[in-house]
């Protein structure tokens, strides 16, 4: 193995293409790796205690790496892998159904925190929000596969709902931000 490649501040794209390390492309590939490294963590937590959610995170680190290919190829439909589409959105949307019964309506801001595991998918949201932000940007310069904002959008959603059924399941209360109406005021957000 060579080592040292990208000490002139570039790396090479699947197809063989050399750029700078602040290319988009680049950056929204960093963002995800660094949320599919937010979920090991996550799962680390969650194995014992919460092995269904466990396994759900699994298969959205499959789907990462699948995506973090597409993002780094100009060309991903050469690539031979299988792309992220409406079946991987759609999976999301399954699970966030399962997790909904869970968890009460939310009628408040709440703030990230409660069980250690609660706290690491909160933190996994914030990430999945930052790799979303990069991926809209790398979409609106160069165009990419909808799927791929779509499957982030939701996954933020779910690593939310994950964190509030993980606090729920341990016995965690939610610590609510009440915003200017303060204790005991309004919390109808309206």
């Amino acid at each position: 193995m060579r080592y040292g490649t990208g000490d002139d501040g570039s790396t090479w794209l699947l197809e063989g293409k050399r750029v700078r390390k602040y290319h988009p492309r680049v950056v929204a590939c960093g963002e995800v790796d660094e949320l599919n490294s937010v979920l090991g963590v996550c799962r680390s937590i969650l194995r014992e205690r919460h092995p269904d959610l466990d396994e759900e995170l699994r298969r959205v680190q499959e789907a990462l790496f699948r995506m973090g290919a597409e993002l780094a190829s100009e060309e991903p439909a050469k690539l031979g892998i299988r792309r992220i589409d409406a079946d991987d959105v759609a999976s999301l949307e399954r699970a966030l159904e399962r997790l909904g019964s869970e968890v009460e309506e939310l009628r408040h801001f709440v703030y990230p925190s409660g069980t250690l595991a609660g706290s690491m998918l909160h933190l996994a949201r914030a990430v999945a929000r930052r790799a979303e932000r990069s991926v809209v940007f790398l979409s609106d310069q160069e165009g990419l596969n909808p799927e791929i904002i779509r499957y982030l959008n939701r996954l933020s959603t779910l690593l939310f709902q994950m964190a509030r059924a993980v606090n729920a399941r341990e016995g965690s209360s939610e610590d609510r931000w009440l915003g200017r109406w303060g204790e005991g005021g309004r919390t109808d957000q309206g």
